[in-house]
């Protein structure tokens, strides 16, 4: 185990930011598990470790259904973070069973895999018209051009959310988000809680909008199934509203820019994918490995654990490293390769156990048809001026992709 002086690991570093793989290539090399004091946290890179400790139940995303804050040996969040905490801890990604169990069960009806396949044709129509609008214009910004509207006009219109309510979805989504940020600072924190308190006041007045008049949308399929028996708080069903906008294209607006910039560094993977669509399934996968929109995954100690001989505290908090894990070379080869024909990738961008992404189905379908889109009418799609990296390391994104037809 090294210590957090001899680390590479700098997640404030800009020129970590660019490019952190060198660090992780490191980390890996001195250990399977590394304290980092900055964060409190325990550093695990290795793919292996990753994927095993996303399955163990000794460890939680919440450790409150055990534990006090005193008895953990954690302190309760500051009180002017409450609707935050409020907000996010009473969704499923933050619950563990049985009440994250009967959450996902509510959810996933809405998410079967036949569910998902009949909204093919309507994202394959939305991102085709988007498409169109970037070459009609002769290139624009492709993150907020394409990337941001398509994923979060799905996933409102599963919802329910009207078409002329739907402006401050994505700067709400962006402040909340930023909370996951480690040691976010003051001003960051108090955006996310003034941006929790409008999401819950508008989405606390849209259901009762449904209750007098359902629709054929998820939060009216939440509402009649709480009717039914399956029990959901109020609160509760906000928090998964807003859990399932903020997931449902967060990772898929950041794997989009972050895919085309990579793909415009690799030229003759661009080419190979040009003359050939059929790669684009493999391609979604091997874009999502190779610079994976979500870093960084916590969860909670809950039983002492041991890794690599390294006693794990109680209380402690693990920090798995997906973008890491999935540069691994026990188990991608060449992993610093963007290889799109790669058969065998068992990245873990979605996560594992049973806090798997209950919407990588749809993202998959998402990716796959702006990509095919722009491959198809925007066959010679440039990138314009290099882009700007965001200063975030747990969300990896660009703040725009400048693109010229």
């Amino acid at each position: 185990m090294a210590a957090a002086s001899d680390l590479a690991f700098d997640p404030w570093d800009p020129a970590f930011l660019a490019d952190p793989y060198p660090a992780f290539a490191e980390l890996r090399a001195k250990g399977r598990v590394h304290y980092y004091e900055p964060t409190n946290q325990w550093l695990v890179p290795h793919h292996a470790d990753v994927s095993a400790l996303l399955r163990d139940r000794r460890l939680g995303r919440t450790y409150q259904h055990r534990y006090t804050h005193e008895d953990f040996g954690r302190t309760a969040p500051p009180a002017e973070h409450e609707p935050f905490h409020t907000l996010n801890d009473h969704g499923m990604l933050d619950l563990e069973p049985p009440d994250h169990t009967r959450i996902r069960r509510l959810v996933s009806k809405a998410f079967t895999p036949r569910t998902v396949e009949q909204l093919k044709p309507y994202v394959a129509k939305l991102a085709g018209e988007l498409v169109d609008r970037l070459v009609a214009a002769g290139g624009g910004d492709l993150l907020a051009d394409v990337a941001e509207p398509l994923p979060v006009a799905v996933i409102a219109e599963m919802l329910g959310i009207p078409e002329s309510d739907r402006a401050p979805l994505r700067p709400w989504s962006a402040d909340i988000c930023g909370m996951y940020e480690l040691n976010p600072p003051k001003d960051v924190a108090a955006k996310a809680v003034r941006a929790s308190v409008e999401f819950s006041d508008y989405l606390r007045e849209l259901i009762a909008e449904r209750r007098k008049e359902p629709g054929d949308d998820l939060i009216s399929g939440l509402i009649a199934a709480h009717d039914e028996g399956d029990r959901l708080t109020e609160q509760e069903m906000i928090s998964t509203c807003v859990l399932l906008l903020n997931a449902g294209h967060e990772a898929t607006v950041n794997a989009t820019a972050n895919g085309w910039y990579a793909l415009f560094r690799n030229p003759d993977q661009l080419a190979a994918l040009r003359a050939d669509h059929s790669l684009v399934p493999a391609a979604v996968e091997e874009l999502m490995r190779y610079d994976t929109p979500l870093q960084l995954f916590e969860r909670w100690v809950l039983d002492e654990i041991e890794i690599d001989g390294t006693t794990v505290p109680r209380g402690a908090e693990i920090a798995m490293l997906f973008g890491s894990a999935n540069h691994d070379p026990e188990v991608f080869r060449n992993p610093e390769k963007l290889d799109l024909t790669r058969e065998d990738n068992p990245h873990i961008s979605f996560s594992a156990g049973i806090h798997y992404c209950i919407g990588a189905p749809l993202a998959r379908i998402e990716l796959a048809a702006s990509m095919t889109a722009l491959l198809e009418k925007a066959p010679t799609l440039g990138l314009a001026a290099e882009p700007k990296r965001k200063p975030n390391f747990v969300i990896r994104g660009l703040e725009g992709l400048s693109v010229a037809v």
